[in-house]
């Protein structure tokens, strides 16, 4: 049976969250909102702990993990680890079979083109698609990450009644790793080369010191946010038949296609 909240029980439990533990927050996830309860990870190490979390309070919470064809392999075989060590309920999502003869062409490329469209593709659009019949949604966002999430609250209204649950979001970094080292978790192989914010390959480098833990996802774009997290994910967005309409190349860069 569907739970949806009041937005006046929304904004109690928002004040009253301020002072729980993660751990607490997802208890009363899973108690109201399972088995329409869902979480998504990109399995890095930023996300660990509230994998682990998961595993002790609702271990057959599905957990999508958006395979997008561009991850590091060390991102591929660190899922891999911990889906076998943590018994985690894996489901992996991929771009809509509609797309296969764009991202075939155009695949490759894309991160550098258009990387908003090249999200929307192979992150966006996929979660939407598989969130279709939830009641509610985890994510391991906080509020230290990127001044987008500042402001973000512990329950979120998204489109067609979703909720969206951040039970980490008054944790900073240093707790992150404190719990990582309390219940001796496994570190992504990319953190100790310098990676801090681990996305897909063409869109993630190591970070320089001083650097803020973000700053190399979309090195020299403005883009500071996949979509998952911002107004994108509350559209419907463009459809395959509208993006090949419009989708022109130059002739020199169509030419390195064919």
């Amino acid at each position: 049976m569907s739970v949806k909240l009041s937005p006046t029980e929304q904004q109690r439990l928002n004040t009253a969250f301020e002072t729980c533990s993660p751990q607490e927050i997802l208890a009363w996830a899973a108690q109201t909102f399972a088995p329409r309860l869902a979480l998504t990870s990109s399995f890095q190490s930023q996300s660990l702990p509230l994998l682990h979390m998961i595993s002790q309070i609702a271990p057959q919470t599905p957990i999508f993990f958006l395979d997008t064809g561009l991850h590091f392999w060390e991102t591929l075989l660190f899922r891999e680890e911990l889906q076998r060590t943590l018994g985690l309920n894996v489901q992996d999502l991929r771009a809509d079979a509609s797309w296969q003869p764009f991202l075939s062409r155009f695949g490759r490329t894309l991160p550098q083109e258009d990387p908003d469209l090249c999200c929307f593709i192979r992150k966006v659009q996929p979660v939407q698609r598989a969130l279709q019949g939830m009641d509610a949604w985890v994510s391991g966002i906080r509020r230290d990450q990127t001044e987008n999430r500042k402001n973000a609250q512990f329950l979120e209204s998204e489109p067609g009644g979703l909720l969206k649950i951040n039970p980490l979001l008054r944790w900073t970094r240093p707790e992150v790793q404190a719990y990582m080292d309390e219940h001796h978790l496994p570190v992504h192989p990319l953190l100790q080369k310098g990676y801090r914010s681990i996305g897909c390959r063409p869109c993630t480098r190591a970070i320089r010191p001083g650097e803020d833990e973000r700053a190399g996802r979309w090195d020299g774009k403005s883009k500071t946010e996949c979509g998952l997290h911002t107004e994108t994910f509350k559209q419907s967005g463009p459809n395959a038949a509208t993006m090949l309409k419009s989708f022109i190349l130059t002739p020199k860069e169509d030419s390195s296609h064919e």
